[in-house]
């Protein structure tokens, strides 16, 4: 089992935010994953709002002891899949990135997000969850 990270959960880990410690703990776990997705969306985000380089980022995000995910085409079709399921602009505004999550996702994994629409939608597709604190 692991334990995947949205995009939410490692910008409040490397910036200092109140689900900062929570992560840690995902992390010390040593079974947590990032989807290339995912860790593309952090990684916009923390080049955006922050000061350091991509390189800098690179080598911080290296760092952690966090495995990262290819993502297929298969997990493409999956996560096309979801949204059309799930996207729902007034109640469920699940984007492509928290679909490409639980895309990536086995019954054996969960997710680790404070976003309550990615929690629902993963509770139904038999996904386990870790909610996290929001901002």
């Amino acid at each position: 089992m692991g334990t995947l990270l949205d995009a939410f959960a490692l910008v409040a880990f490397l910036g200092g935010e109140p689900a900062a410690p929570e992560v840690r703990q995902l992390l010390a776990r040593g079974d947590a994953a990032i989807s290339t997705v995912n860790l593309a969306e952090a990684g916009q985000s923390l080049l955006r709002h922050g000061d350091a380089t991509s390189d800098e980022l690179r080598e911080l995000v290296g760092s952690i002891p966090l495995a990262v995910i290819p993502f297929t085409a298969a997990h493409a079709w999956r996560a096309a899949e979801l949204r059309a399921r799930y996207y729902r602009r007034t109640d469920s505004a699940v984007s492509l990135a928290d679909c490409c999550l639980v895309a990536v996702a086995t019954p054996a994994d969960r997710v680790a997000t404070a976003d309550a629409a990615v929690l629902r939608m993963a509770a139904a597709e038999g996904i386990g969850a870790v909610e996290l604190p929001g901002a």
